[in-house]
C-alpha cells in the first residue's frame, strides 16, 4: 500500500476531483490543506491538486485513473 499526500485546499474542485480518482481506486491517503502553511502555498499555490508519495515523488494535475495507476506502479 502507498502512503500518499494529496495537497489541495478548500473550495478547489479540481482537488474534489483528484479526491474522487484517489477515493475510487481505494487507495488511503492524507490531505495537506495548502492554505494552513506559507511554504506550501508557496510551493503548490498554482499546481494543486498534487499527489505525493513516500519516496517524494509528485503527479500534478491534470491526471486520471490510468495516469495515477501509472504513477504509483513506477515506483
Amino acid at each position: 500500500m502507498h502512503r500518499l499526500t494529496l495537497y489541495t485546499t478548500s473550495g478547489c474542485h479540481l482537488c474534489e476531483h483528484a479526491e474522487a480518482i484517489l477515493d475510487e481506486q481505494g487507495h488511503t491517503y492524507q490531505t495537506a490543506d495548502i492554505a494552513d502553511d506559507l511554504e506550501l502555498m508557496e510551493r503548490y499555490g498554482v499546481r494543486i491538486p498534487v499527489v505525493r508519495d513516500a519516496a517524494g515523488r509528485e503527479l500534478g494535475w491534470p491526471f486520471d485513473g490510468t495516469q495515477l495507476r501509472q504513477f504509483l506502479s513506477a515506483d
